[in-house]
């Protein structure tokens, strides 16, 4: 079979010969097949440059977020470092106040005691072995996990803080009731212990102190507390009794004046009544007592003042 062939004629000018080519089909084929390998290789090469250029944009864009989160592990790692030696300072200053107060703790197992090591020696607590050993190979779920535990160690020092405040607020209160200054000005005449009775020469117990001074001389209450009683009471007199709680009562006698009544509540220092010569008495004086849980004190074990 002939060979199937294309001719092209090319007239370049109206004077100048005609010119023939021809172009053989299979010559044709092969041209636009070529042509079409070359605009597909630079279609492909196009379409790779650009996947290549985003795929570095993604990379780059990557290792800016990696290098991020790098320095922010770092940061928490060592605000994980600083939080759980901050704990293990507050837990070390809870042990030392648990030892001064005489308080244990259950949770922990605490025992009164040294709270110093030996000389030489160093005792771990449960926040060095949990918080001091980060490395950089740590991943974020188990600085999650640090995290998990330094919250629960916060929660529960923050119990045993509570705890503490709230034993310092009852001696607190504690203190404010304790009769620890002279109900009045004076000399004393009668101590507390055994006496001899002034009217019968008898050896008794006395059960409180007697404190000379003028009549009218001013009493005050030597702690806070509520009047329980005011009014006349047998042998005494003219009698107040204060109770300032924790069993803790006080009761004055032989007044000559109450400036107050069943009922009112008192702070330390308040002026309650003024010394007398009522009942059975002597001379103008103050009988003072303090009674624990019924039980009479001697007055002097509870006064601060000289």
């Amino acid at each position: 079979m002939a060979k199937q062939s294309y001719t092209l004629i090319v007239v370049s000018d109206h004077n100048a010969p005609v010119k023939r080519f021809h172009i053989q089909k299979s010559f044709l084929v092969q041209l636009g097949v070529g042509v079409v390998l070359m605009v597909g290789m630079a279609a492909g090469a196009t379409f790779h440059y650009f996947r290549v250029a985003q795929d570095a944009a993604e990379n780059r864009i990557l290792r800016e977020e990696n290098l991020t989160m790098r320095t922010q592990l770092k940061s928490v790692r060592e605000r994980i470092e600083h939080i759980g030696s901050t704990l293990d300072r507050v837990e070390r200053f809870d042990q030392k106040l648990r030892a001064i107060t005489l308080l244990s703790d259950p949770q922990r197992n605490l025992a009164m005691g040294p709270t110093e090591s030996e000389p030489g020696t160093t005792t771990p607590t449960n926040s060095d072995t949990q918080f001091t050993q980060l490395t950089t190979q740590e991943t974020p779920n188990a600085l999650m996990g640090r995290l998990d535990k330094l919250s629960a160690e916060a929660t529960r020092q923050e119990q045993s803080l509570q705890e503490l405040q709230a034993y310092f607020q009852d001696q607190k209160s504690l203190l404010a009731s304790t009769p620890s200054i002279w109900p009045a000005r004076g000399w004393v005449t009668s101590d507390f212990g055994q006496r001899l009775d002034p009217y019968t020469a008898e050896r008794v117990m006395h059960q409180g102190l007697d404190i000379a001074a003028p009549h009218g001389k001013e009493v005050y209450s030597p702690s806070d507390g509520t009047v329980v009683f005011a009014g006349l009471e047998g042998g005494y007199g003219n009698v107040i009794v204060i109770d300032h709680g924790y069993g803790i009562k006080t009761r004055y006698g032989h007044l000559s004046r109450l400036m107050v009544k069943a009922g009112d509540h008192i702070k330390r220092g308040a002026l309650i009544a003024a010394v007398g010569n009522t009942g059975r008495s002597t001379g103008p004086h103050l009988h003072y007592e303090v009674r624990v849980n019924g039980i009479p004190q001697n007055p002097r074990k509870f006064i601060l003042e000289e």
